[in-house]
């Protein structure tokens, strides 16, 4: 059933004229008549009767003109519902995020530019580093916000994908304010090390770091985990070292939770990055993209 046929319908009931009714539909009366004829098969059932002296409702025809009223009423506001559904996707931004910003960076970030970008709708996706490039490299989002580096390995080439740095964040090696580690003997001993897992952004960034870290201490790995939250309870729990993003424990080094246990030769500057494609997804994201 095309749903042109109801809307003829309902005009033909109220102006009981075909050529008038047509004329309000802005078609032809021939056209007008098959498409009334086709609702009549359609439906098995009369729905008008034919004189000289014009077009009447059938029995039935009084009963369904309340359904078809009722059912174009419906139809417009399912088709008006879709279109203002589609203009809010259109104007919608989606971000794929590591578990770290999601909680830390990213509220805070995204309201400041509350006043620079206007936009409808905001979806965020939070995962693992692997898990968010794999999402950027199949276009199931429009921007990755990670941790990010200088010569640090990643799923996202140059030639397909670009960032812009839009924060500052510091890798720093604590422990909990109980653990104790004679720091004399510190480059002899081995520390409990919680380490991320090789999945995690901060993971690769702490790992070809301290490869070129001079007289670093022995590290023996007890625990790993991709969240930074996880390690840092365990840090609390003082279960061992763990680099740590300054964002996540500002609050646990200000009241003595965690504190810093190798000099500031240990600490990792690092970027915080949004990566895109640079292949336009869509005119919005662009121009969010160039207001950054």
């Amino acid at each position: 059933m095309d749903s042109l046929w109801l809307e003829d319908f309902i005009a033909l009931a109220s102006y009981k004229n075909f050529s008038r009714a047509a004329e309000f539909r802005n078609v032809t009366q021939p056209a007008f008549s098959r498409r009334i004829k086709s609702l009549e098969e359609w439906l098995g059932v009369e729905l008008f009767d034919r004189t000289s002296q014009g077009t009447n409702l059938t029995e039935t025809g009084h009963e369904m003109l309340l359904l078809a009223k009722d059912l174009s009423s419906r139809l417009h506001h399912f088709r008006e519902r879709a279109r203002e559904l589609g203009n809010k996707e259109q104007y919608s931004l989606q971000f794929a995020a590591t578990y770290t910003l999601s909680f830390t960076f990213f509220p805070k970030w995204i309201r400041s530019l509350d006043s620079q970008a206007s936009f409808e709708a905001i979806k965020l996706t939070t995962n693992s580093m692997k898990k968010c490039e794999e999402m950027l490299i199949d276009r199931e989002t429009d921007f990755l916000l990670c941790h990010g580096l200088e010569n640090v390995d990643s799923l996202l080439s140059e030639d397909q994908f670009m960032y812009k740095k839009i924060g500052d964040d510091e890798l720093i090696p604590v422990v909990g304010s109980e653990f104790f580690i004679d720091t004399k003997k510190m480059v002899e001993t081995k520390i409990p090390f919680l380490r991320y897992s090789e999945e995690s952004a901060l993971g690769r960034i702490l790992k070809e770091k301290l490869k070129s870290k001079k007289k670093c201490p022995k590290l023996d790995v007890f625990f790993e985990s991709h969240l930074s939250p996880v390690l840092l309870s365990m840090v609390i729990e003082n279960k061992g070292i763990a680099w740590l993003p300054k964002s996540i424990m500002e609050n646990e080094l200000k009241n003595g939770k965690v504190r810093i246990l190798l000099d500031e030769g240990f600490t990792i500057p690092v970027d915080i990055r949004l990566y895109k494609s640079t292949k336009i997804k869509n005119d919005f994201s662009e121009s969010f993209w160039e207001s950054l």
